[in-house]
């Protein structure tokens, strides 16, 4: 009895646990040091050049760490659109963004409601029931705000709707609208930045276009 079931939890929990196996190496590594305008403004020549010779496969990569990063709740999602919109323009950036971002939260959604939305709701008993009925009642309206407010931390509400039992077209829906209009405001930092970086600056935000800081601070995004 005990290995069936020893096997049915590892393969229930392995998928959460490699994200967070994903995160933990991510500092580890040091790899959040090259997340950040200072290394965007570093390597601007080479993304540029490679985006204009490769502009295919620069998008397919560029989404495909996009998924990574939010797949892995790794932080640094403003600066990867920033530099979407820098490299790719506005509108193909923001296209990539909200699809790389979807993919990514919905992989953080399935793995969650695979290892611990089964268990939670055992264990919890009548209260989680009920607080899932209202949960699921409201689920478009509640996810939309979620997305489109930023009350909450991006990878939060990733893993929230998965342990109250919202549908997989639900999440994937409202995260792909809601996540929008965060994303063009990023995007368009990002389309601005060029010509910013080619002035000197003294502070830490004097990189970003004027107001762009503040504006992408107010919005909603995969960060």
């Amino acid at each position: 009895m005990d290995g069936p079931t020893s096997g049915s939890a590892l393969k229930r929990f392995l998928p959460l646990g490699v994200l967070i196996a994903g995160l933990v190496a991510f500092f580890a590594f040091g790899l959040d040091e090259h997340v950040s305008v200072a290394a965007l403004k570093e390597n601007r020549t080479a993304l540029q050049d490679f985006v204009a010779e490769n502009a295919v496969v620069a998008s397919l990569v560029f989404m495909l760490v996009y998924i990574v990063a939010v797949a892995f709740s790794i932080p640094g999602g403003a600066v990867l659109t920033i530099a979407g919109g820098f490299m790719f323009g506005i509108v193909w950036a923001s296209g990539l963004v909200v699809i790389g971002a979807t993919i990514g939260a919905t992989c953080v959604f399935l793995a969650a409601r695979t290892a611990l939305g089964d268990v939670l709701r055992r264990k919890a008993g009548p209260w989680v029931a009920k607080l899932e009925s209202g949960f699921q009642e409201n689920a478009v309206s509640f996810l939309l705000t979620l997305r489109l407010v930023p009350i909450a931390p991006f990878w939060l509400v990733n893993l929230v709707p998965a342990f109250f039992g919202v549908r997989l077209g639900t999440f994937v829906v409202t995260t792909l609208v809601g996540i929008v209009p965060g994303t063009v405001v990023y995007a368009s930092v990002g389309n601005g930045l060029g010509a910013t970086l080619d002035r000197s600056g003294s502070g830490p935000g004097s990189d970003l276009p004027a107001g762009g800081a503040a504006a992408a601070g107010r919005s909603g995004a995969a960060v």
